[in-house]
């Protein structure tokens, strides 16, 4: 029999459908944060690029996610075109708040985990299964987060079992918790919330969960110096995706600037009722 180009394990050993698990027998080395080292005591720790405010919302027939672009180290602005929201599959989306390093590639590993699930099993998990994976990701990053390298994202997407869309938040231990319509994340997650809390409602419309969206993350720029509002100057927008049955859809920079302009041009900048 000629040699197999994949590992072979024994049974007690096989890995499974996990792909961090199959990274653990064969190349430990390659997950994220498995050679950081804690620095020595009296160490000044450099600053760290860290992604700010995140939201997901609940509407009728899915959900919407969406996040500013602004990225700090401590108080200046490293980065005004950061990527804060990600598909993480056809229906499912993951959204980075936190040490932006970090945060990237759990991501990308999460990505990964569930691409190989669907290829090992031939079907893909069940959404509070994605929610797991990616608990246990976080959980396995504690170490780094007590370095300061903290990563607390939100899961969301389009559940067809129910046929609704639905909200995950996590905490640094790998905490997870379903939120029943909406939750925020990040320096400027309080104000965000605040603003989403007045306009949430039952039954909103794909539009409509938009537009609240965009209103609280402008909510959130007026107050907090980690997040970053539209700039019609530069074009840069927040990262806005709706998932539903159709799957995950970001929205581009023409609609986002659409909808912005209109929003800022409204009463108090921003359609706010006076």
């Amino acid at each position: 029999m000629p040699d197999s180009p994949l590992p072979l394990f024994p049974l007690q050993l096989d890995p499974g459908p996990s792909f961090s698990e199959l990274l653990r027998r064969v190349a430990p080395h390659q997950l994220p944060g498995a050679d950081l080292v804690p620095p020595p005591a009296g160490t000044t720790m450099p600053e760290i690029t860290h992604g700010t405010t995140v939201i997901a919302v609940r509407f009728a027939t899915g959900v919407v996610m969406a996040g500013d672009r602004r990225a700090t180290a401590g108080y200046s602005i490293a980065s005004r075109r950061i990527e804060k929201v990600f598909p993480a599959d056809e229906h499912s989306g993951v959204a980075i708040a936190g040490a932006a390093g970090p945060a990237v590639d759990m991501v990308r590993l999460f990505q990964t985990n569930l691409e190989h699930y669907e290829k090992v099993q031939g079907n893909a998990l069940s959404l509070e299964g994605k929610a797991n994976q990616l608990s246990q990701l976080i959980r396995a990053n504690l170490q780094a987060a007590m370095m300061g390298l903290a990563v607390v994202p939100l899961f969301a997407g389009y559940d067809d079992s129910r046929d609704r869309g639905r909200v995950f938040s996590y905490d640094i231990t790998g905490g997870r918790y379903e939120e029943l319509d909406f939750q925020t994340q990040g320096s400027g997650s309080v104000h965000a919330r605040n603003w989403i809390k007045a306009g949430w409602h039952e039954g909103m419309s794909a539009d409509e969960t938009v537009d609240l969206a965009l209103r609280s993350l402008f909510a959130a720029a007026d107050e907090d110096t980690a997040t970053g509002g539209p700039d019609l100057v530069r074009r840069i927008f927040p990262l806005i995706a709706v998932i539903d049955a159709e799957g995950y859809r970001t929205l581009t920079d023409d609609e986002v600037e659409a909808k912005s302009i209109a929003l800022l041009s409204g009463p108090e900048q921003g359609g706010r009722e006076q």
